[in-house]
């Protein structure tokens, strides 16, 4: 169960709970696309809608990290397994209804987007990233199994943690997190629960290659200025571990818990972003395919990947 002190905290912030440890909250690009003012980086390279994403957690406040950059409430995380799963059906139809009564303060808005607030009404996409670790559900497969069955797209965000976890799971596009190019930053900035942390991360980096023919491949990489933008060959040997389809250059953002622990310096520019990823695409067998401004990312593909693989 959620600790109630993180439950109250996580509701103000318009958390809405939808099981013992699920939660679903609406990303800030849904509410900009249906107020046509701007739509998530994930839109513009893989063709995910913004006002069809339902962002949400199957595992609050489990998490093995507690990363310096994270915007979510860090204190209050556990590193222990998740001992109870959500049964699939009723957290699919949970999910369902908290979107739309997260989403029902925005019929009053004159200058919405009417199309999309009805058509947000049904999600596709499922983003399980919105806060802990979710392969710490080790009945996660058969959640993405009955949303896959309802016609719904899914990605799933690790931080490699659960290696044999990941191995067990198939969304339409998995994440894995690399924070740091080398062990010491990443202790560092990850300040892992777990004492054979960096073994973890390396054995799932592993994983990701192996379930390239299987899945939807990216690597992300947080970027923080003057914390982890170094070390461009401990980035290349990371990358070609994984051999991801994709690899994400993102800027650290100042927001959030993080707010505590770093300092807006610490977040790059768009063009340091794209310096950065440039210097690396030199390093590993990757081009530069997008970019978006607004959400300081870099998008670097595979060069036996084709355009047309790209989106969804």
């Amino acid at each position: 169960m959620i600790k109630d002190a993180l439950k109250r905290l996580l509701e103000k912030q318009q958390y809405k709970f939808i099981g013992e440890n699920s939660a679903v909250k609406v990303c800030t690009w849904t509410k900009k696309s249906l107020r046509n003012e701007d739509f998530c980086y994930k839109e513009k390279f893989y063709g995910i809608k913004s006002h069809l994403c339902c962002q949400m957690s199957t595992t609050v406040e489990i998490c093995p990290n507690r990363c310096i950059f994270c915007w979510r409430e860090v204190g209050y995380t556990v590193a222990n397994d998740m001992k109870k799963s959500e049964n699939p059906e009723k957290l699919f139809e949970n999910a369902i209804k908290a979107q739309r009564k997260l989403l029902s303060g925005f019929g009053g808005n004159i200058e919405i987007n009417r199309q999309k607030t009805k058509e947000a009404q049904e999600p596709m996409h499922f983003a399980i990233s919105l806060t802990g670790e979710p392969t710490a559900d080790k009945n996660l497969q058969k959640f993405v199994d009955y949303l896959h069955k309802k016609g719904k797209t899914t990605f799933i965000v690790s931080n490699g943690m659960f290696p044999e976890r990941l191995k067990k799971i198939k969304p339409t596009q998995l994440y894995l997190s690399v924070d740091a190019p080398n062990e010491k930053l990443f202790k560092k900035i990850c300040n892992p629960q777990f004492k054979d942390s960096w073994k973890r991360f390396l054995k799932s980096l592993k994983v990701m290659k192996e379930k390239n023919h299987e899945t939807r491949t990216t690597l992300r990489l947080t970027l923080i200025k003057d914390w982890n933008m170094t070390d461009l060959k401990g980035y290349a040997k990371i990358i070609k571990i994984a051999n991801p389809m994709f690899v994400e250059a993102k800027s650290y953002m100042f927001v959030g818990s993080s707010m505590q622990r770093l300092l807006i310096s610490n977040m790059p520019r768009h063009e340091e972003v794209k310096e950065f990823a440039e210097k690396l695409a030199k390093l590993i067998n990757y081009r530069i395919a997008d970019e978006k401004k607004e959400s300081r990312v870099v998008l670097l593909v595979r060069k036996d990947v084709k355009d047309r693989e790209i989106k969804l």
